[in-house]
């Protein structure tokens, strides 16, 4: 578990600088989940990671057993712009978030819509996210045989209301909706897309 959290920590480091913070949070009945927070002050972005969700791959809910080897393994990547909101309140819906498939048994993977059940930091209009398609700002790592490789998911703040809409439409019609509107998807103080 150490060995892969290092690797892991390693390729946030190489895509995204040093870490200036970071915060840890223990759930009863799951690992420690640390979240770092990278600071890109040329792009004025903020980017936080988790570490600690691929520690161990996530089960098939419908198996019998887990197995402790094979499976999918992430981390998640939420990217913001800076100094708009008091987005550091996010460490811990993050956290949560990434111990979502220890707690719950479920399995997160691109196109999924993940709740946190109040709003991602203080006045956030956002209380969930979508989970988008890895492989762009961090690349995936690879571990040695029989494991998966970790694979940085991206998250997508969402409103309620697209978090309705894209139950009803899917995540690739949202996604397309953000696009041709033209939605600035880092902004933590962004209105809801036009849905009619």
């Amino acid at each position: 578990m150490e060995e892969v959290l290092a690797l892991v920590e390693a390729r946030l480091r190489t895509a995204l600088g040093e870490p200036d913070a970071r915060a840890a949070v223990t759930f009863l009945g799951a690992d420690r989940i640390e979240v770092l927070r990278f600071v890109d002050a040329e792009a004025g972005l903020v980017r936080y990671a988790t570490l600690g969700m691929s520690a161990a791959p996530m089960a098939d809910p419908t198996a019998a057993l887990a197995d402790p080897v094979k499976g999918p393994r992430a981390e998640l990547v939420l990217t913001v712009r800076a100094g708009r909101a008091d987005t550091d309140k996010v460490l811990r819906p993050l956290a949560v978030l990434a111990a979502t498939p220890q707690v719950e048994g479920v399995v997160v993977a691109a196109g999924a819509s993940l709740d946190v059940g109040g709003p991602l930091w203080p006045g956030a209009s956002f209380t969930s996210v979508l989970v988008a398609e890895p492989g762009g700002l961090v690349e995936d790592l690879e571990l040695a045989a029989p494991r998966d490789p970790v694979r940085f998911l991206p998250l997508l703040p969402m409103t309620p209301n697209e978090a309705a809409w894209k139950r009803v439409h899917g995540a690739q019609a949202l996604e397309e909706r953000w696009l041709s509107k033209g939605t600035d998807l880092r902004d933590p103080l962004r209105g809801p897309v036009a849905l009619d």
